[in-house]
């Protein structure tokens, strides 16, 4: 049996050592390289959203990472490489604190957090909300000398928003892009975007809607030569 395994042992035993001193060569290689850091920001995913629930938080969130590491693993590093994620399964309606965590954030292998900026995150949520709304018309332009605008219509005249509920009950009509009704004579139509102010209030299924502008000339005053 020691026989057996002496002639296992010297067997190749050239190409054995080599491979032992590249081995060896690679791992000192690696172990004297040099660390760096670097500092990126990147958005804050969020995994587990409940269905019933709306981001009320109007800013997109953003985390600063200083990522420390080999110099190679640094140089081929991209913001898609680095994920902070945090799991929203447990959100309530109401604000919410939730903390970052180094080990809430995918980095390759070889790479350490050294700081995270937020440490945390104020989250607000709402129940959704869908309800119609007026649709008004913003009418810009200059009119022809001695005309007037006597009547505006928007088609369809109301539409439905949707988002976070209390953001929603604050919204008392959608709007339209500027109307330009400069040189008027008579009626003329136009086709316009609708929106809301509140950019986490969207409006549901109108791509645009049309808008008449009707204009008369001035009447002369009673009594006028």
């Amino acid at each position: 049996m020691l026989q057996m395994v002496r002639h296992f042992c010297t067997r190749n035993l050239g190409l054995k050592l080599l491979s032992l001193a590249i081995a060896m060569m690679l791992w000192w290689t690696v172990a004297r390289e040099p660390e760096a850091q670097m500092v990126m920001r990147v958005p804050v995913e969020f995994y587990h959203v409940p269905k019933d629930l709306q981001f009320s938080t109007e800013m997109v969130p953003e985390a600063q990472i200083r990522v420390r590491g080999p110099v190679h693993v640094l140089r081929d590093l991209a913001q898609a490489d680095v994920h902070p994620v945090i799991d929203l399964s447990n959100a309530t309606a109401g604000e919410q604190t939730y903390p970052i965590r180094p080990n809430s954030i995918r980095v390759p292998r070889g790479a350490e957090i050294e700081q995270i900026i937020p440490a945390q995150l104020r989250l607000s949520f709402d129940v959704p909300l869908q309800r119609m709304v007026p649709v008004r018309a913003r009418i810009t332009g200059a009119l022809v000398s001695g005309f007037r605008i006597t009547t505006v219509m928007v088609d369809p005249p109301t539409v439905q928003i949707d988002g976070p509920s209390r953001r929603v009950k604050l919204i008392e009509s959608a709007l339209t892009d500027p109307v330009d009704a400069t040189g008027v004579i008579g009626s003329a139509s136009f086709s316009s975007s609708v929106y809301t102010t509140d950019p986490l209030v969207k409006v549901n299924n109108v791509q645009s809607v049309r808008v008449t502008v009707v204009t008369e000339k001035n009447s002369r005053k009673a009594g006028s030569d």
